[in-house]
């Protein structure tokens, strides 16, 4: 990763990964961010997993699960890029995340700075899933309502074919296990 004269990282536009990623990038680095959310649900954590994938490919942050309906993985990570990257950086980075981020995470990562966002299953999806669960309150507000509504662009790519079964058998028997 490319360092500027602060010693903070800094983009290099050659090394940013094309939009949208190729597709076996895409199914590479969701599955990746369902393994976080694997390890999550075995230390008892709701069952989603949150990536930063730096301009060159490299993850340089990881977070799993959510900790409460307030804390959730995706924001998390997003306020912890912010506390560590520039903005300069963090626009040509991809916040990959198992589910789409709901209007909370979106509102995080957009005000981050973090550039792009790739997640396998919709927030539809989860809900169906999920139905009224109190661990899991849901808006009806696509992430890409929330970023078109703001002064920069946040390039969105999501749900991923074929990849959408896969994040919601993560999930299976979680809620039901979890009371209501």
């Amino acid at each position: 990763m490319p360092v500027g004269a602060s010693g903070q990282p800094k983009a290099d536009p050659a090394a940013t990964a094309p939009w949208p990623l190729p597709a076996d990038v895409q199914q590479q680095l969701l599955r990746r961010a369902d393994q976080v959310a694997s390890r999550a649900m075995a230390m008892g954590r709701h069952p989603f997993g949150a990536l930063l994938v730096a301009p060159d490919g490299e993850t340089v942050l990881a977070e799993q699960g959510n900790i409460d309906t307030v804390n959730h993985a995706e924001s998390t990570l997003a306020r912890t890029a912010a506390a560590n990257y520039p903005g300069t950086y963090l626009a040509h980075c991809t916040l990959v995340t198992t589910f789409e981020p709901c209007a909370m995470c979106a509102g995080t990562i957009y005000w981050s700075g973090i550039g792009r966002v790739l997640y396998g299953a919709s927030e539809s999806a989860l809900l169906q899933l999920t139905g009224d669960h109190p661990q899991n309150p849901t808006l009806a507000l696509p992430c890409r309502s929330v970023f078109g509504s703001g002064q920069r662009p946040v390039l969105v790519t999501g749900p991923v074919a074929g990849m959408e079964a896969a994040m919601l058998r993560t999930h299976q028997g979680f809620w039901d296990r979890h009371g209501r």
